[in-house]
């Protein structure tokens, strides 16, 4: 069976593609370096990530990027030999603009370097390129209206003007032709995640609808000409659990369909799963597939009925998950570990080292937890709803401007960090630094005030997740036993649901290591291993 999340934690906006008997799902990454994650599958259940492509200046740079923009709703695809991946770079969240920019690299491998990306357009987000049979290429995206009172936040349906598709002359390297709108969407509202594809004489098109929230769809329509006009499928929506509450698989939508070797129909989409009592969904949208089948009205329909997702399906072939459980990083490769990445900078020489001192990850204190520019902080995604995590840094600070520690961190509005600093009257100290919401004010605080006072030497420190809360623990100087530091503190804020709630944030939770120093000289931190145990 298929069990799903087929990728749990934050993996948002799946596209899939398959060459061969190689299945590849490429997720959104956001604020997060290097760019776009892709995972590989062979038999549809067991999934690797293989390669982030977007890995220098010259494909992105995302300094400067508010909080839940960078890469938006990637698309890969495969013609001509090699593959195409679509992606945005967007470079503002609030306010009535999005400023969009939507680019296209290339690759022989997905293993192999990835070109500089061309540009494209900047008219919308969520961009697709679908290869037509005749081998002409469209570009889709969707058109975004800034004339609106469309606030991060606070969506509003006229902001999202419709599906536009256009021509792409793959020689040249750019758009030729009309820009034709061929879809408004349904009363649902918020149609965006466009995805071609064609069959049997038919043109089909999936979009998302809805928002990211609970009312999120896979809206499907079809169209005997490219251009349109495109018909509504007989139930509108493939997929959603819009009136499902009860449903495991909450927000579902944005996806894409693929085709097995011997013609099997199953769909990509994201997903959340909420926790009681706020409903708030701690491992951000995750990708889930599903199975359906094709009836003979031409439609395209869920295998069970129906368009609620379903948590276990049937596979192409019977082969057992294989995912692996706790995670043991000790730093002595010369790379960082493939699960972890940083925030927006193509320079991470300037935040973190693994070679200047070896079988340790190093990190430069530069701007504060939470900067838009060039902050050290290294994480991977919290992939279940119960887990700890540790680790050792030794660290020694001269002013209280050097920071650094272990963190639970979705944006700079909303984390729990445990640190390790010097206080004036202390000495050195193991203290918290929390920031509970991105509204209204999104303000520090110090649940254990300046901290406790600690020795020399290595500290090791820890974080248990279990479901809402989170507890930290500390332990240095030969002592056996963990000491639980601090009270329990609010895990459920660091979500999409925190802070401002829906739509106001839309990634995910990470957690991980970090080291700041305001003062600007560049303290170092050394971090020994990390564990991560799910509970």
């Amino acid at each position: 069976m298929i069990r799903n999340p087929i990728l749990p934690g934050f993996n948002p906006d799946p596209s899939i593609c398959r060459v061969g008997e190689d299945y590849y799902i490429a997720t959104s990454t956001f604020e997060w370096y290097p760019g776009v994650q892709i995972h590989h599958s062979r038999d549809l259940v067991n999934w690797t990530l293989v390669r982030r492509p977007l890995e220098r200046a010259s494909q992105l740079d995302m300094r400067g990027n508010p909080d839940s923009c960078g890469v938006w709703a990637p698309c890969l695809s495969h013609a001509d030999g090699r593959f195409w991946l679509v992606y945005t770079d967007v470079k503002r969240f609030d306010g009535n603009f999005k400023d969009a920019h939507n680019y296209i690299v290339t690759a022989d491998t997905i293993e192999s370097a990835w070109s500089d990306p061309v540009y494209v357009n900047s008219s919308g987000f969520d961009p697709s390129l679908f290869h037509d049979d005749d081998g002409r290429k469209w570009f889709l995206n969707m058109q975004w209206n800034h004339r609106t009172q469309s606030y991060g936040g606070q969506p509003k349906s006229p902001a999202f003007d419709g599906i536009l598709l256009q021509e792409w002359d793959a020689a040249s390297g750019t758009l030729v032709g009309p820009i034709r709108n061929i879809f408004a969407g349904t009363e649902l509202g918020l149609v965006e995640g466009p995805h071609l594809f064609r069959r049997n004489g038919w043109y089909y098109l999936t979009t998302a609808e809805g928002g990211t929230g609970y009312d999120h769809a896979v809206t499907m329509a079809r169209s005997r000409t490219i251009e349109g006009p495109y018909d509504l499928h007989p139930d509108r929506y493939l997929i959603t659990s819009k009136d499902h509450p009860e449903a495991s698989l909450q927000r579902a939508g944005h996806g894409q369909y693929v085709e097995t070797p011997d013609g099997a129909a199953y769909h990509t989409h994201l997903c959340g799963r909420p926790l009681p009592p706020q409903r708030r969904c701690t491992l951000g949208r995750e990708t889930a597939l599903q199975k359906c089948s094709w009836k003979d009205d031409g439609w395209l329909y869920l295998a069970d009925g129906g368009p609620v997702p379903a948590v276990d399906v049937s596979a192409p072939t019977d082969v057992a998950s294989e995912r692996p459980q706790t995670c043991l990083y000790d730093f002595d490769e010369t790379s960082l570990p493939a699960d972890f990445q940083w925030l927006r900078t193509p320079e991470p020489d300037r935040i973190f080292s693994l070679a200047d001192r070896p079988g340790h990850l190093r990190l430069y204190g530069r701007e504060s937890i939470g900067a838009w520019f060039e902050q050290a902080l290294v994480a991977r995604r919290q992939e279940h709803h119960a887990f700890r995590a540790e680790t050792v840094v030794e660290f020694t600070p001269d002013t209280y401007q050097q920071v650094a520690g272990l963190t639970h961190y979705y944006n700079r509005h909303k984390f729990h960090a445990l640190a390790v600093t010097l206080d004036e009257k202390l000495g050195r100290v193991v203290t918290i630094l929390s920031c509970p919401g991105d509204f209204p004010h999104g303000r520090l605080e110090f649940p254990v005030g300046a901290g406790e006072t600690i020795g020399e030497g290595p500290v090791e420190l820890a974080m248990e997740i279990r479901h809402n809360d989170l507890r930290f623990y500390h332990r240095s100087g030969g002592e056996t036993q963990w000491q639980a530091f601090g009270p329990v503190l609010d895990a459920g804020v660091v979500s999409d649901q925190g802070g401002r709630g829906e739509h106001g944030s839309f990634t995910g939770a990470f957690c991980g290591v970090f080291a700041f120093d305001t003062s600007g000289r560049a303290k170092a931190a050394d971090f020994d291993r990390f564990r991560y145990m799910p509970l």
